[in-house]
């Protein structure tokens, strides 16, 4: 069950020939938790999702089932057919996954409150056991949620809609809600919402900051005094001047060359990008000389 915490959104890892890589996906994950996650959520959209194929992530969410991380992942489904949001929730239930990152479908513009509410509604009426984290990003589904569209959902389905990754940031900062879920979807983010009441944060960028975003966390909870707070605002400040899966890709390919491979349309970063994203967290002193040289 997923819970107060910090969480990835989980990176895919590909084969050369654009297939996913099920264990190096898996063994990225895994690494990230042991590094300082509480969880990592396969096939957002920092995982690619909407451009990998449904039979490649039923192979995934069979083979996490019976990993020792197994109570640390949790998944997105990254459709936007709402029948094939529904097949993918049904497998995933047969393997005692019930809780989904689920954004409303993007492409067709216009999307409404009445529209979007029909769309989970129509998912739970299926699957009435499932649980649902909200995924609020305008900038890509073309949809922003406001307070009153998440409290219409909650109070029709207040077993379903258990959250929300707060990705348009309009909520996290307002919206309380008795035993639901905000996670904004930045660690920049992650200090300010603790401390005003949020679960955490549910990040791109945490695939990589995890061990600073759990200090974070921890330090809050612990009511230690922040000492890297300010580094890791500056870290995924520093990202954020970059689509994020190309700089994601650019700087974990410099120890794992797996990294470079990248769904189409989307591509890496030029070497000139690499090497000033480089620089400037060298800066931030979040990276040493010797991977600035690799």
């Amino acid at each position: 069950m997923i819970k107060k915490g910090v969480y990835a959104a989980g990176l895919s890892v590909l084969n050369t020939d654009r297939t996913l890589d099920i264990d190096a996906t898996i063994a990225h994950a895994s690494q990230a938790i042991q590094s300082g996650l509480h969880g990592i959520f396969f096939f957002g959209s920092t995982g690619q999702s909407q451009l990998i194929s449904t039979n490649e992530k039923k192979e995934l969410i069979a083979k996490i089932a019976s990993n020792k991380f197994r109570k640390n992942f949790f998944l997105g489904t990254g459709n936007n057919s709402l029948n094939e949001n529904i097949d993918i929730v049904k497998y995933a239930m047969e393997y005692d996954f019930k809780e989904f990152l689920i954004m409303p479908p993007a492409y067709y513009k216009g999307n409404t409150d009445e529209g979007v509410f029909d769309f989970y509604s129509r998912l739970i009426s299926v699957i009435p056991k499932v649980k649902i984290i909200l995924y609020n990003f305008e900038k890509l589904s073309g949809y922003k949620f406001s307070e009153e569209a998440v409290i219409k959902l909650v109070k029709a389905y207040p077993d379903n809609i258990i959250g929300c990754k707060d990705s348009s940031y309009n909520l996290y900062e307002n919206l309380k809600l008795p035993n639901f879920l905000m996670f904004p979807g930045s660690e920049s983010k992650l200090l300010k919402g603790l401390e005003l009441g949020c679960s955490g944060c549910i990040s791109a960028v945490t695939n990589v900051t995890h061990s600073l975003a759990r200090k974070v966390f921890d330090d809050f909870e612990n009511k230690i005094s922040q000492s890297k707070n300010k580094q890791l605002i500056n870290v995924r400040e520093t990202f954020d001047q970059y689509n994020l899966i190309s700089a994601l890709h650019s700087f974990l390919s410099i120890k794992d060359e797996t990294f470079k491979n990248i769904m189409p349309p989307l591509v890496l970063l030029s070497e000139e990008k690499k090497k000033e994203l480089m620089g400037k967290l060298k800066k931030l002193e979040f990276v040493s000389e010797k991977n600035l040289a690799a």
